[in-house]
């Protein structure tokens, strides 16, 4: 079966309406796409099976949460829809969770197969594409599956980057050759993409990461305030250093803020060094004089737990080293919590917070990042404007709006490869 998409060359590139529930369409007879999922091929009055391959809980990363959440989202009660997750994995593991259907383990001819058979019966394929996720150089064990897949697929991409490799870019091309569309998270993501891959505008479609509403609830009495948030698997890379040094210039304030580093250190670094890379940043706080101003927060949070730490805080600060990140889940979070946000210069942080949510500065730059957290937290009325505008942002981002965008352009994806609906 061809799998590519016919569209004209040359048209725009999209970005695929988001709406609330029950909202009216402005799109007219020929193309809806409400949160209902409706568009002209009505795929909610037919049962859809979407078999998604990413990692997946209880694996601990962004992507396998992200997979999850979709996939629920892609599934809703009343939506008539189902997803059966192919897990990818290094090496095998007891299954926990119903959903999942397969298990494709690094290096594993005979777990490709059955991972295959499971997508191959379904109507479509979403696949979540991270260059670390599948096994190979620089994750080309994923090419092996595509070119066996016999279903139309689409391909989300967590990463775009300014200067892929010549292999990086080889394997990025031929995923985005086989995909009928191509998701990214952001419009800089997109952007970039067009800009840098042979890739038609119109087959790459915008559906941004989404969040769960976290503006009622229990907060935790045991965290001074103003408090400063910091939260995700701990590595280097995630510019926890800048962050240290910004709070040092904010030890004469009073209230003097609190900043609290939470989340458990990414396993592949505990793998490769322990616990060595938190035990430096213990030391910089001691060489800075700020222990007591810093909180490190390495214990497992549930769900909820979590949500109520991010309730719980004055300003969300993302330092992030990269200038690479199209996506942050921590930051559609945190707007979604309604809390101002600190950002450095990445693509998603400068889209998602032009609209007035928060600040960005440049990377590693701490006295620019402690400038932009003094204003927030002590500038009168500057914090609440930002809470506004976080909410205003995070209602197109409410994983429902988002689920419905993923089954409109599955539809339409599954109508132009002429697979029924």
């Amino acid at each position: 079966m061809d799998r590519t998409l016919r569209l004209k060359p040359g048209s725009l590139v999209r970005t695929r309406e988001l709406r609330r529930p029950n909202a009216p369409s402005s799109a007219g007879p020929g193309r809806g796409s409400g949160v209902d999922g409706s568009t002209r091929s009505s795929p909610n009055h037919a049962a859809v099976t979407v078999a998604m391959v990413g990692t997946y809980p209880p694996t601990t990363c962004g992507v396998a949460t992200f997979t999850s959440n979709v996939a629920t989202a892609i599934a809703a009660p009343g939506s008539g829809w189902s997803v059966r997750i192919i897990r990818v994995l290094d090496r095998p593991e007891a299954e926990v969770s119903e959903e999942v259907a397969a298990q494709w383990i690094a290096n594993d001819d005979e777990s490709l197969r059955r991972s295959l058979d499971v997508i191959n019966s379904c109507d479509v394929v979403v696949l979540q594409h991270e260059y670390g996720l599948f096994a190979g150089r620089d994750g080309d064990a994923v090419l092996e599956l595509i070119r066996r897949v016999r279903v139309p697929l689409v391909a989300v991409l967590h990463t775009v980057m300014t200067n892929p490799s010549p292999h990086q870019r080889i394997v990025l091309d031929e995923v985005i050759a086989s995909a009928s569309m191509t998701v990214v998270q952001s419009v800089a993501a997109r952007s970039r993409l067009v800009a840098m891959h042979d890739v038609a505008a119109d087959r790459v479609e915008v559906i941004p990461h989404g969040a769960v509403a976290n503006v009622t609830g229990p907060v935790l009495d045991d965290i001074p305030r103003p408090a400063i948030l910091t939260w995700g698997l701990l590595g280097p890379g995630k510019g926890i250093e800048h962050a240290i040094a910004a709070i040092s210039l904010l030890a004469d304030r009073s209230p003097a803020p609190t900043y609290i580093v939470a989340g458990q250190t990414h396993p592949k670094v505990i793998a490769a060094e322990g616990e060595r890379y938190r035990r430096q940043l213990v030391d910089l706080c001691a060489a800075y004089e700020v222990t007591d101003m810093v909180r490190f927060d390495a214990s497992y949070r549930d769900w909820a737990s979590l949500r109520a730490l991010v309730r719980s805080v004055d300003v969300v600060l993302l330092p992030y080293d990269s200038t690479e990140q199209m996506s942050s889940g921590v930051l559609v979070e945190a707007l979604a919590a309604g809390r101002p946000v600190v950002a450095t210069k990445f693509p998603h942080a400068e889209e998602l917070l032009a609209g007035g949510a928060g600040l960005t500065v440049p990377q590693g730059d701490f006295h620019a990042m402690a400038g932009a957290l003094d204003r927030v937290l002590y500038e009168p009325g500057l914090a609440s404007l930002m809470s506004r505008s976080a909410l205003r942002e995070a209602a197109k981002l409410h994983w429902p709006v988002v689920g419905a965008a993923y089954r409109s352009l599955v539809a339409e994806v599954m109508a132009s490869s002429g697979v029924g609906v």
